[in-house]
């Protein structure tokens, strides 16, 4: 069978064959030791949790929903669920009750597998809403009473099914590329999220997109997977991993990101920009603790770096000289920031949101590249991304993974290809508003398009302020530029109640306790220093004065200082950490109208 043919299931099982005894997957254990499954171990567990499910009653075309942070039986689940000829609906751990009751009424699902007592409690709560919400297990084995089943007890039920009418091999290879996969619903930055309906077809031309586009080395890939699960662009990850023979580690928390960074010591791991931002910045705050010596040679190896990324990236030739100072740097400064990070990465993926260029300028120079690339849920990941060693720093890269992408006339990115989405579930309406006639998918993100076929985002669509005067300001490319401010760790523009441009920021506020002490105040907690006007008034010219290439009407006019950080659990961040500006303005709007 030609390999564009084949399902996730298929491709999965050739290499389990081939490599039953490499690492799959490995997450740490309760004794704080990592576990590994091999693909002989990981497969059958599949196998079984598969058969399970199906003597519980799921049948082909079913829902099964994922309630649960990142562990191999996440995996394992959703893989039996596709071999079942089921459909997965993975659901962000992080939501609301009334977030996953709707999401598992509107799937319909028959079953949902999660994993503790906190997930299981937004199941209960949600039963009522969700008639058709049949089969509810559990990971953690304690939770098994009162019609909840173990992930163990399926596994027993799946060994006592193996006498099946249809084998698990035959069901699971009946399944074909036209087949619906996944029901991903969208974060969203506004209203319910809606369910993009994924192929097999879909994700198989996601995955050859992502070998085609990245020097991916097979089996020798190490992957740390920090994202959730659940999100589209880890998904691909995972699903690339596991059908080329790699060995993906689970990272524990976002807490233990670096010691896990050098523990697993991976060759390859995906993310979003703003966990490679806080990289960044500690990074810098660990150079200012050093003495001046070190800090001024840091300074200059970090410049020579920089020097040789950018004429690499434009093809163009390093000066002998160059290289010398360029492997003097790499042994005093370079290789050591390297370590910090494991030492083996030779590059990160980023998606999801715009990357700052100052922190891409950074992980270049250090010799970690991050290939910043652009997609959303609707296209299965990515649609573009920068080319490993001919990257353009500020722009999502050139398309790939069999995308078409082009320009509206009002600059909206279109996007046509066979990872495209089949439509939203039971929503035709909003289908036919995102899919046209020809089969472009219209994006949301307003771009341009050089003439190397770089692609740049300039923002979202929905997102652009329009101010009194009729005036059109996009506020991620003046949020990014503002945030590289050391003093500006999240700005949301907005337009005030006078119809100009006004920004809700949160400082960061480590600096700006020390400028407070600085100027004799002894009130410094967030709480006094975000209703201290001396501190605001301080915050404004910071500002004002990374504001000097903005024309008159996008700069920032009034400023209100938020308390604490924005946060996914407050509703604030998608899962993703994007921002959702409007509720973020319904939120903390009216702390501008008092200034």
């Amino acid at each position: 069978m030609p390999d564009s043919l084949k399902t996730i299931n298929q491709r999965l099982a050739e290499v389990a064959e081939k490599y039953p005894e490499r690492p799959a997957l490995s997450s740490k254990s309760a004794d704080k030791t990592w576990k590994t499954y091999t693909y002989a171990e990981m497969t059958k567990l599949t196998r079984l949790f598969s058969l399970g499910l199906r003597s519980l009653g799921i049948e082909r075309g079913d829902r099964v929903a994922m309630l649960s942070e990142n562990r191999p039986e996440w995996a394992i689940a959703d893989l039996a669920a596709l071999a079942s000829g089921g459909v997965t609906v993975p659901i962000y751990s992080t939501l609301p009750p009334s977030q996953v009751a709707h999401i598992l009424s509107d799937s319909g699902a028959k079953a949902i597998v999660v994993s503790d007592a906190k997930q299981l409690q937004k199941v209960e709560v949600s039963r009522e809403s969700c008639p058709d919400l049949a089969i509810v297990v559990a990971m953690d084995d304690s939770l098994a009473t009162g019609g909840i089943f173990s992930f163990d007890s399926v596994i027993k039920a799946g060994e006592d099914a193996a006498g099946m009418s249809e084998s698990y091999e035959e069901r699971r290879d009946s399944v074909t590329p036209s087949d619906l996969m996944s029901l991903v619903y969208t974060s969203g930055t506004t209203g319910n999220p809606k369910g993009a309906m994924l192929t097999h077809g879909n994700f198989i031309a996601a995955l050859d997109g992502a070998q085609q586009a990245l020097p991916l080395r097979g089996p020798n890939e190490v992957f740390l997977s920090f994202l959730p699960l659940c999100h589209v662009f880890e998904r691909v990850t995972y699903c690339l991993s596991l059908t080329t023979g790699a060995h993906t580690y689970y990272n524990e928390s976002i807490f233990k990101l670096l010691d896990n960074l050098v523990d697993i010591r991976p060759t390859v791991m995906q993310c979003v920009p703003r966990v490679f931002e806080t990289m960044h910045e500690r990074a810098n705050d660990a150079v200012a603790k050093l003495p001046k010596k070190q800090q001024d040679v840091t300074v200059w190896a970090l410049g020579v770096g920089d020097a040789v990324a950018v004429r690499r990236n434009a093809d163009k030739p390093v000066s002998p000289a160059l290289l010398v100072q360029h492997a003097i740097a790499d042994k005093l400064v370079l290789a050591k920031m390297r370590a910090k990070f494991g030492g083996r990465l030779r590059f990160f993926v980023s998606g999801g949101a715009p990357l700052n260029p100052v922190t891409a300028e950074f992980f270049n120079a250090i010799g970690i590249p991050i290939l910043e690339g652009w997609g959303l849920t609707e296209t299965t990941a990515a649609s573009t991304i920068n080319p490993l060693g001919r990257a353009k720093v500020g722009t999502v890269g050139r398309a790939g993974f069999g995308a078409e992408v082009t320009a509206a006339d009002d600059g909206e990115l279109l996007i046509r290809g066979p990872h495209i989405m089949r439509g939203y579930w039971n929503n035709s309406e909003a289908t036919a508003e995102v899919i046209d006639k020809d089969n472009w998918f219209h994006s949301g993100d307003i771009g341009v398009i050089d003439s190397e076929g770089y692609v740049k985002i300039t923002d979202r669509k929905k997102d652009i302020l329009v101010l009194a005067n009729g005036k059109k300001v996009a506020p991620q490319p003046i949020e990014i530029t503002l945030k590289r401010n050391p003093y500006l760790a999240e700005v949301v523009l907005v337009t005030d109640q006078t119809g100009n441009v006004s920004a809700l920021v949160v400082p960061n506020y480590d600096k700006l306790k020390t400028w407070a002490k600085e100027q004799g105040k002894t009130e410094t907690t967030t709480k006094a220093l975000a209703s201290d006007p001396a501190a605001r008034k301080f915050i404004k010219s910071q500002i004002d004065k990374s504001s000097t290439d903005l024309a008159d009407f996008e700069k920032v006019k009034r400023v209100a200082l938020l308390e604490k950080p924005l946060s996914a659990d407050e509703g604030e961040l998608t899962p993703t950490l994007k921002v959702k500006r409007k509720v973020v303005v319904e939120k903390y709007g009216k702390l501008l109208e008092r200034e």
